[in-house]
């Protein structure tokens, strides 16, 4: 199997990388945002906080923080795709 950077510059290995670390740093801080409010996910987080379960400040807030982060995520992940297959043509 050949590595995966085999047939891409240095440059855009580099900001393939940067995208890949984006979305790991991403996900770390929507876990950690759902750790600290016992939820699962940001549905969990906004039905817990109708049920009375989770004060609406600043839980929902954070549930806002919570979908800004998903939509980062996506995005990001878009790009690297893009970046990925930029790449693998030229």
């Amino acid at each position: 199997m050949d590595p995966f950077y085999s047939d891409i510059s240095p440059d855009d290995a580099i900001e393939i990388e940067q995208l890949a670390r984006l979305m790991y740093d991403l996900r770390s801080a929507r876990d950690k945002l759902l750790s600290g409010l016992g939820a699962t996910d940001a549905s969990d987080v906004l039905e817990r906080i109708r049920s009375g379960q989770l004060p609406e400040h600043p839980a929902y807030e954070q549930y806002l923080s919570l979908c800004i982060l998903a939509d980062l995520h996506a995005q990001v992940r878009s790009d690297l795709a893009d970046r990925v297959k930029e790449s693998r043509q030229q």
